[in-house]
């Protein structure tokens, strides 16, 4: 009998190009019902896409956001997303000129419309549905001082604590929405291994290194009393918009509050590209059950990746980290906002295939 209980060997970070009909209508201006109704008869098909090429996990695309953070994000009480007539988030080669804002405490609502979504995601598959939501630290790192306007967030102790206290509800609610496998897209730790991020970060009187320990700790709080049943998964990387990126660095500076100061059990982690840094850090995992999934494969461009290549990368990984404590997946989604990467959907499935085939090559399973 098949196992569809995570961790897998074989797994993706969740957002896939976005189906035809459900961009053109979002393109025409289409909301609403009218809009639910054209995804709710497409992302099926995405789903089994995904089962067809021989993954135990599938997601719905992310194919219902315009953002991999700011649609969950606009759904918290107290937090809303504007419009800032600049570009808010610094990829380069793209302008994104949107960005939240505080007014007043934060909260997870009972209703939050991602629950029925990961609802729509487990009554149409065969196998493991997950949900990826952004982490706590986009709240923080998002919202930057000049757009917390709730003034007894000036404490930053308090805002954490309160971004904290919201995922915790957020976690428990998946949870008893079916949830058995929840994604945290934490990518800040990442872009905090950059030093221009961590320069502008001081410019804002932030101090990365208090934030990256912070960010941990706020992770942990979320997390720490889920059911045992309950798997978590966290990914990192360095921005993904259109096939561009913001940051640069290594995991260096993060490694070990991820891996030591979280029980996060699966970590995504970006490793297509020299932005990444090297491998060793993967050496401050601990040995145990916990698993990395380094993205040797990329979504940002067309060109399908050597076999050959990613098993030596892999025996690479190795000698920092047990092959045992290894999996693959790409190194992002194929498209963190609406618009997607610059691949094809043909590009993007023979992607998710290598991955299978690279996970059945190694480990004689998915």
């Amino acid at each position: 009998m098949t196992d569809f209980r995570p961790p897998f060997r074989a797994d993706h970070v969740g957002s896939l190009l976005r189906p035809a009909p459900v961009a053109a209508a979002r393109k025409a201006g289409v909301k609403g019902a009218e809009l639910k109704q054209i995804e709710d008869s497409e992302i099926p098909a995405l789903i089994k896409m995904q089962e067809d090429v021989g993954l135990k996990v599938v997601t719905d695309g992310e194919a219902r956001r315009a953002f991999w953070h700011y649609d969950f994000m606009d759904g918290l009480t107290g937090l809303d997303i504007i419009e800032t007539g600049g570009d808010a988030l610094g990829f380069k080669g793209a302008t994104v000129s949107l960005a939240p804002t505080i007014d007043k405490a934060l909260d997870f609502p009972s209703d939050h419309p991602m629950l029925d979504h990961f609802k729509f995601v487990a009554a149409n598959t065969k196998v493991c549905p997950k949900i990826s939501i952004p982490g706590p630290s986009a709240v923080h790192f998002r919202v930057t001082p000049d757009h917390n306007h709730h003034a007894p967030y000036a404490d930053q102790d308090l805002f954490t604590a309160d971004i904290a206290a919201a995922y915790k509800k957020a976690v428990q609610a998946f949870y008893d929405a079916g949830c058995r496998y929840l994604q945290l897209d934490d990518i800040f730790f990442a872009y905090l291994g950059d030093e221009k991020q961590r320069e502008i970060r001081r410019s804002m009187g932030q101090d990365p290194d208090w934030m990256i320990q912070r960010y941990a700790w706020m992770l942990e709080e979320a997390i720490k009393d889920r059911p045992e049943d309950m798997v978590i998964g966290m990914h990192m990387c360095r921005g993904n918009f259109q096939s561009t990126f913001v940051a640069t660095g290594g995991y260096d500076a993060a490694a070990d509050a991820i891996f030591n100061h979280t029980s996060v059990d699966v970590y995504f982690m970006e490793y297509d590209s020299e932005r990444a840094g090297g491998l060793e850090p993967l050496g401050l995992l601990p040995k145990g059950t916990k698993r990395v999934m380094p993205g040797f494969i990329t979504t940002k461009t067309p060109e399908l990746e050597n076999i050959d290549d990613i098993k030596r990368q892999l025996e690479a990984a190795s000698k920092f980290v047990d092959m045992d404590q290894l999996g693959i997946a790409p190194q992002c989604g194929f498209a963190s906002t609406e618009e997607g990467n610059k691949v094809t959907e043909d590009d993007q499935r023979r992607k998710l295939e290598l991955v299978v085939k690279v996970a059945q090559d190694v480990w004689g399973e998915a």
